[in-house]
Formats: structure tokens, sequence, C-alpha cells
């Protein structure tokens, strides 16, 4: 008998064990058709045999206000459900910040040209240019398909609104407060 139970407790071990990652992608690469004639659940990639190199080509790193992040720049508070970001400063000082779902912990760290910072999955995060120069960074995501929500946008500019007495009590302002705030955020992210 004892035997038995044994074998039922290991046989639902060992079913339970999963494996997850990103699957392999079925394709060298995605171009994104931007006017598909179909609708479907994400993006229409372009022919492959209509493909350029000038798909693949971005004339922006020289010029300011494409990736520069000017005195006071700041990515407001985000998450990406589905990935982890690593931060790379090229050039000016940025404040890092990201705050853990254990005790809302918040974790900051003021970052210069080289410094490489983590933002864990999931995790709300943001950054801010605390220099007196222009800022520069590269990012990359862990997923071919991170996800990103940001914050206010998707608490006070939700489409349709989340109810005024519903963020009145969760945020503990009057509902003109609320209203004004609703009115700073298009709707969507």
């Amino acid at each position: 008998m004892a035997s038995r139970y044994f074998f039922v407790t290991l046989f639902a071990l060992v079913i339970s064990q999963a494996f997850g990652s990103d699957p392999s992608q079925l394709q060298d690469f995605c171009v994104a058709e931007m006017n598909p004639q179909v609708f479907v659940n994400g993006v229409v990639c372009k022919n492959p045999n209509a493909v350029t190199a000038n798909d693949f080509f971005f004339p922006g790193l020289d010029k300011a206000g494409n990736t520069n992040n000017n005195l006071g720049g700041l990515v407001p508070p985000h998450y990406h459900p589905r990935a982890t970001e690593i931060l790379v400063v090229i050039e000016g000082t940025h404040e890092v910040v990201f705050v853990s779902s254990t005790n809302n912990q918040l974790f900051k760290k003021i970052l210069n040209k080289g410094d490489v910072y983590v933002f864990p999955q999931g995790l709300i995060h943001f950054q801010f240019n605390r220099g007196w120069t222009n800022a520069v960074a590269f990012s990359g995501l862990s997923s071919q398909n991170p996800g990103v929500v940001f914050v206010a946008n998707a608490i006070f500019g939700s489409n349709p609104p989340i109810s005024d007495d519903v963020l009145a009590k969760a945020f503990r302002l009057d509902k003109k407060t609320i209203d004004r705030l609703q009115a700073q955020f298009t709707s969507g992210n």
C-alpha cells in the first residue's frame, strides 16, 4: 500500500514539472506590415521577398531628439509583464529605479557612462536624466514579446475609464482630482 502511494506521488511530481521559455522563432525576421489588408492578433509580417536592407535601417543615432533624453527627461513608470530589461548607459547620468513586489521596497541607483543595470521581469521601473547634459542609453529585453504597461496610462487612461469612485477610494483622493488626472492621460498604453 505504501509503495502505491509513493508511485502515485512520484508520478504526480513528474508530470507537474513545467518548462517555459519563448518559443524558437519560426522565421529569420518579421518586418511589420503597417497597413495590412487583414486583421490578425498582432502585426502581419511583410513578405520576406519584399524586404530590403532599408527595413532594418534607422538614421537616428547622430540626431538630437531621436535617441537623446534631454535634462529632466523621464521614461515614466512602467513594467514588462513578460521580460527582464537590461539598460546600458552610453552618455550622461541616469537615475534608475524599480520597486519590488515584496514590501514595495524601492531600489535606486545613479548610473554613469558604461554602467549597466537590470530591471527584473514584471516590476515597476523608470529612468530619469539626473545630469546636466543629454543622456543616452540602450536597453534590451529578454523576450520577443515583452509587453509594456505604462502605469499612469493604464490607471488613468483606460478605455472605458475606471470608475471615479474606485479610483477615489484607491488613491484617497476626491473625485474632482481624479477627473483632472484622467484628463491628463490618453486612452490605452
